[in-house]
């Protein structure tokens, strides 16, 4: 490829890379409203995430949940002053606003702007799946040789693309952007914002598929970021892709990969053997070859993808191998997991640059906010980011202020040249990581909340391994990201003013209550529900602030209840008298309480003929205020009991209906829980209670939703056993065959079921099926991995993305409820966040 491709052009006032305010209006069409003319240098669209306040556009964004325009004043405190906004400003002393119709198309319009200054290189990337580990491949095979820009993590929406190509600077060489869309149209808006150069189609799946019509409408809508192309890669040998490619008008030049003869680069043989495999290809008539690190073919698929662009660079066979078996896993996520001395680890070696290190400091501060924890980082040298030492630092010290971090552990020679660079209270600094293993201050961090921040060179994961609390090698995963997809979900089938409240309770059904609380009420959770009240004095503990209702409180509760603000359900006239008598010597006026209506379940709650009788007594004291009026569905996600759920529906609207003449301020009422947010939408009423359906269970379509728990494990033991032995207790496990078992440290006392034993239940190594062999032991089980390809210390999925926890409740007869819900808290919860 002609080398002056890679020439940077730049017009004389974009080498600062800002813009005035007067500018941006300009560019998108604005009226000015205010004085100022700041320079804007970043843009914000998460009020909680300010950097830089003075140098900031907050772009205040319209969605169907939440509206960014009543975050303004709150921004303006923390001295934001200048502000894209779609709604009338309000006056704010020095504040300016750019007034557009459309916040997110004028935020577009101001990136695709931005773009245009650019003349290097461009990769655009979209496609169902694999987007990410491409690009975040392509960095680790291209960062030697040019400046790169990315996508942070899988920022691939109608906003997260534009955040993203903001980033590029007067420094980069080349761009890597990926693009991911959900509904048709959505590409046509994203395409002069990535404006590739070049571009690279990804695996085609069913990601997304329930908005359009088919796959061929999918990968057209996709194909639509390559219009102005100068080349596109894809693999030859998806006939679907292909076909849609020669039907689009495409006018790039057309480079490809596969099997095909009619291939640029042809695969001619794929061998797999301790962890590796090793491709062969043709190109150009040479042959050519190269192994990488991992077995599976979606990264087999994804290294073809990355060997087509080398290839098109004019990268060398032999350096594209070198590189090629360095790749490492891309750890796309922020993993949060329980350190010693009471501190919180927070590992994000992921990106090392300024902008993921704010985005991970946004994370860190929100976990040591909520704990009340001291918030202590540990910095690497930030490589290949192209700018000087001395701006570069300036500029991390500057963040590090900004977002009140107490202690900062920097490693690297980099950082320890510029260590006058940096005010904190507590900076300690390291040449390399090895010395900071072996200091005394690694032993003496106590009640803190660690992130750790590092290029892949510094291997901090030496260092999190160190700092960990628990060694079990079982553990429960839990993707906060998948929990807040499944609620946006389900927020889908309600009107926007509909309230929604989140059910914890149970450790947050296994899944761990503090972090799932946490995340919930970072993206505006109106209630948390929890079963009594010790589950919610230990979510106030921790942090949470939002309103907790107490499914199932005792009268021998109403102290803890009264002292850490929970508002109690309110089930009985014995209940009501106590629970009023406490909160009368309590000298409390107005205290919020929930009234629990029996329409069918008859578990708790007052019944139809009590309803004349409660609102009298009700009405005759002010020591108490009804917040809410509800009921409980008996069969929301069954069919056949639909007739009785309209009879509970229409019971429940007949005593809510006196409540509301009875009282003049309102009463929420709430009625559906998550099968019924599904299949009765109708009956929303005020506000819904999302249970299990935070963690992908739906009795509608579980496709639209993602699982959010994986409880895996690892092989401790591989054994040759023949088939006249028998394996486990009580001789159970009897073989037909001569054997190659595994052992793997999860047992009842984990919470793995004991009667999952003896081929009823089965485990995931490998991507192959392996079934459970023998009695369950009390720590340990037994696996057949006699048909699987598999070595000592390889993973093993007991539930997850590809192994359902309705698979495992339906092997038990059981529901999924029991199955989360057992997971013993022996076993490591370990959090991720994109």
């Amino acid at each position: 490829m002609p080398k002056a491709v890679f020439t940077l052009h730049f017009t004389d006032n974009m080498f600062s890379m800002k813009y005035t305010l007067k500018q941006i209006a300009k560019i998108i069409n604005a009226t000015l409203v205010g004085e100022g003319d700041a320079q804007i240098d970043w843009l914000l669209t998460d009020s909680r995430a300010v950097s830089f306040p003075e140098e900031s556009l907050f772009v205040a964004l319209k969605t169907p949940r939440n509206n960014g325009h009543k975050y303004i004043p709150e921004l303006y405190a923390a001295n934001v002053q200048s502000f894209l906004v779609s709604e009338q400003p309000c006056e704010l002393k020095g504040a300016t606003f750019l007034v557009v119709d459309d916040t997110l198309k004028a935020l577009q319009t101001l990136v695709a702007y931005h773009r245009k200054q650019f003349t290097c290189p461009v990769v655009g990337i979209t496609g169902s799946n694999g987007k990410t580990i491409v690009k975040e491949w392509l960095y680790q095979l291209l960062h030697t040789d040019y400046n790169i820009t990315r996508s942070p993590r899988s920022y691939n929406s109608q906003i997260g693309v534009p955040m993203s190509v903001w980033e590029m600077n007067a420094q980069t060489e080349l761009g890597i952007f990926e693009a991911g869309i959900s509904l048709p149209g959505e590409m046509e808006k994203l395409t002069p914002v990535v404006a590739p150069t070049i571009g690279i189609f990804t695996h085609l799946g069913d990601a997304h598929q329930e908005n359009f019509t088919s796959l061929k409408e999918k990968c057209n809508e996709k194909l639509k970021l390559f219009v102005a192309s100068d080349v596109l890669i894809y693999e030859k040998d998806n006939k679907l892709v292909d076909i849609s490619v020669a039907q689009s008008g495409i006018s790039a030049k057309l480079f490809t990969w596969g099997k095909s003869h009619d291939a640029d680069v042809q695969i001619q043989n794929v061998s797999k053997q301790n962890g590796t495999a090793a491709v062969t290809y043709i190109y150009k008539g040479q042959k050519g070859e190269f192994s990488i690190p991992f077995t599976d073919e979606a990264s087999l698929e994804n290294s073809m993808q990355c060997l087509a662009l080398l290839l098109f660079l004019g990268k060398e066979p032999k350096t594209i191998a070198e590189r090629m078996l360095h790749l490492e896993p891309v750890a796309m996520r922020l993993e949060v997991k329980e350190g010693l001395r009471d501190c919180v680890i927070i590992n994000d070696s992921y990106n090392s640059d300024l902008t993921s290190l704010s985005i991970a400091l946004d994370f860190h501060i929100s976990q040591a906010t909520g704990k009340g924890m001291k918030r202590t980082v540990i910095l690497s040298d930030i490589l290949q980011s192209g700018q000087k030492s001395v701006e570069l630092y300036k500029s991390v010290s500057e963040l590090l202020k900004n977002k009140a971090i107490d202690k900062l552990i920097a490693i690297g020679t980099e950082l320890s040249a510029n260590e006058n660079l940096f005010q904190l209270n507590e900076q300690y600094f390291f040449p390399a990581t090895e010395n900071f293993l072996q200091s005394a201050l690694i032993d003496e961090l106590t009640n803190e909340a660690v992130l750790l921040k590092g290029s892949r060179q510094f291997k901090f994961e030496t260092i999190s391994e160190k700092l960990e609390a628990i060694a079990h090698q079982t553990i429960l995963e839990v993707d906060l990201n998948a929990l807040i997809h499944n609620v946006n979900y389900f927020r889908s089938h309600l009107k926007p003013e509909t309230k929604m409240v989140s059910m914890v309770k149970a450790y947050a059904y296994g899944s761990g209550d503090i972090e799932v609380a946490r995340t919930l009420q970072h993206h505006n959770c109106d209630y948390l529900a929890v079963a009594v009240a010790d589950e919610g004095a230990d979510l106030r503990n921790h942090g949470i602030h939002i309103p907790i209702i107490v499914m199932n409180p005792e009268i021998g509760s109403f102290g803890k209840i009264f002292e850490y603000k929970l508002e109690p359900e309110i089930y009985s006239f014995r209940m009501l008298e106590e629970f009023q008598k406490d909160a009368e010597k309590q000298g409390l006026t107005n205290y919020p309480v929930h009234i629990k209506l029996d329409t069918g379940m008859h578990r708790l709650g007052f019944d139809a003929e009590d309803v004349d009788e409660l609102i009298a007594k009700l009405k005759a004291q002010k020591t108490l205020l009804v917040r809410s009026v509800f009921s409980h569905l008996v069969g929301s996600d069954e069919a056949q009991f639909d007739n009785f759920t309209e009879e509970q529906v229409k019971r429940f609207t007949a005593c809510t209906a006196k409540f509301e003449k009875a009282f003049k301020h309102k009463i929420l009422k709430h009625i559906l829980n998550s099968a019924g947010i599904e299949r009765f939408s109708q009956y929303q009423f005020d506000m819904v209670r999302l249970g299990i359906g935070h963690y992908g269970m739906s009795v509608v379509d579980n496709a639209k939703l993602e699982e959010v728990c994986t409880l895996k494990t690892t092989i401790l033991q591989i054994r040759k056993v023949p088939a006249t032995e028998t394996v486990g207790y009580s001789r159970k496990g009897k073989l037909k065959r001569d054997s190659i078992i595994g052992a793997i440290p999860i047992g009842y006392a984990d919470g793995y079921d004991r009667h999952l034993g003896n081929g009823v239940g089965k485990v995931l190594v490998n991507g192959q099926i392996a079934p459970v062999v023998g009695n369950v032991c009390m720590d340990v089980c037994m696996i057949d991995l006699t048909d699987v390809q598999a070595k000592e210390g390889d993973e093993v999925i007991l539930f997850g993305k590809d192994l359902s926890i309705n698979e495992i409740a339906k092997s038990l007869q059981t529901i999924p409820y029991e199955v989360l819900t057992g997971i013993s808290r022996r076993v490591k919860r370990i959090y991720f966040k994109e």
